[in-house]
């Protein structure tokens, strides 16, 4: 097994650390700073976070035998060896972490659902602690498509032609000044250039008169999606219909 200690994790040369999704404050020791290397099992935890795909939040990593002893932690625990690791389970399925770390040859683990998290390490295989339960999957609600997709949108169109037109139209004045000015060969092609700016002014006006009808057809179009509610119903939620009252009946 190859170890390598320091005083403190500071001191760890860069060049002496190869765990490209972890530092050396991650696995050093929470109350003293001090750092075991334990190569092996950092190798085996690298591997378990390539396998996963997903970071894994080490909440406890090597333990000074001191700190340790402060904590409460078992006399002969593996993580005095620097070969065991405290993962959070916030962001993992603890069954397909569990199945993982079983593949890459974790042989112990305590489960801590209470806390969150579970203890892995190269000890003798064993288990200790409840199971999480179960977690089911969760995914997103499915949507009502689109009323329309919003490339097909008329009202996305209609402005879209009339920014464009509108920018043809100030675009060709610029080139008639420009022609007026330097180009006195050229001077018979401003009337056509004139008819042309027109046109352009033509189009982004019915631009405009298409998005005007598109959100005018929408709203209407919203109006008629609610259901019709019945006589002495009160509306639905957003409806902007009245509903005719049932005629009391008398005695």
């Amino acid at each position: 097994m190859t170890t390598t200690f320091y005083r403190h994790w500071r001191d760890v040369p860069e060049s002496a650390w190869r765990w490209r999704n972890f530092s050396p404050a991650e696995i050093a020791c929470r109350g003293t700073g001090k750092l075991l290397i334990n190569e092996p099992a950092l190798d085996k935890l690298q591997a378990l976070r390539d396998r996963l795909g997903k970071p894994l939040i080490v909440r406890s990593a090597y333990r000074s035998p001191e700190h340790n002893c402060t904590v409460g932690g078992a006399t002969r625990s593996k993580q005095m060896d620097g070969a065991a690791f405290d993962i959070a389970m916030s962001n993992h399925d603890p069954v397909a972490f569990e199945a993982a770390a079983r593949a890459i040859g974790f042989l112990g683990f305590g489960f801590y659902p209470r806390s969150g998290f579970m203890h892995i390490d190269f000890g003798s295989a064993r288990q200790w602690g409840e199971r999480f339960p179960f977690r089911e999957t969760a995914f997103a609600a499915e949507t009502p498509p689109a009323r329309k997709v919003l490339a097909d949108s008329r009202t996305m169109k209609g402005g879209g032609a009339a920014g464009v037109a509108t920018l043809g139209a100030a675009g060709v004045e610029v080139a008639q000044s420009v022609l007026a000015e330097t180009q006195s060969a050229v001077l018979p092609l401003v009337p056509y250039l004139d008819t042309l700016r027109w046109v352009f002014i033509a189009v982004a006006l019915g631009g405009i008169a298409v998005t005007i009808y598109a959100r005018l057809d929408d709203w209407k179009g919203g109006q008629r999606c609610s259901p019709p509610c019945s006589a002495g119903s009160p509306p639905a939620r957003g409806c902007g219909r009245r509903c005719a009252t049932a005629p009391s009946s008398s005695p």
